[in-house]
């Protein structure tokens, strides 16, 4: 068992940071500045909510194992996080951009949820980071 796995919460500490540092990357290659903002928003490539909660449920399916009590509550967590990101946060951007629209001001915010895509290239950067540390 190396150092990443005796205290499994560096894991998604990790998967955080690498999700944050490459979301700034994409938006600066995107808009062709950089913005903290946007590295640190609820929006965007790789979706940083779906990084850390599959890093985390990733970690402990290799820790202790996918008939764990624990690995069960984690992927339950995983799912609400992941539908929460694209449904309901998404969702919740598009009446914002239409009450924007409605009182002719933007007032709210409208990039709230993460497109599937998003979530999907933060999910798979979960598993990487997770197995990478795993590993070391």
């Amino acid at each position: 068992m190396n150092i990443f796995y005796e205290t499994i919460i560096v894991v998604p500490m990790i998967a955080f940071i690498v999700a944050v540092i490459l979301k700034g990357i994409f938006s600066t290659i995107s808009d062709g500045s950089f913005s903290l903002a946007k590295a640190f928003g609820s929006w965007g490539m790789p979706s940083v909510h779906s990084a850390v909660i599959v890093s985390t449920t990733t970690a402990i399916a290799l820790k202790l194992w996918i008939q764990s009590d624990l690995f069960a509550l984690s992927l339950a967590m995983t799912v609400i996080i992941i539908y929460d990101a694209i449904n309901v946060r998404f969702e919740a951007g598009l009446h914002a951009e239409a009450i924007n629209q409605a009182i002719g001001e933007k007032r709210f915010k409208e990039s709230l949820g993460h497109l599937p895509s998003e979530a999907f290239a933060g999910s798979v950067l979960g598993i990487i980071v997770a197995v990478i540390l795993f590993y070391i």
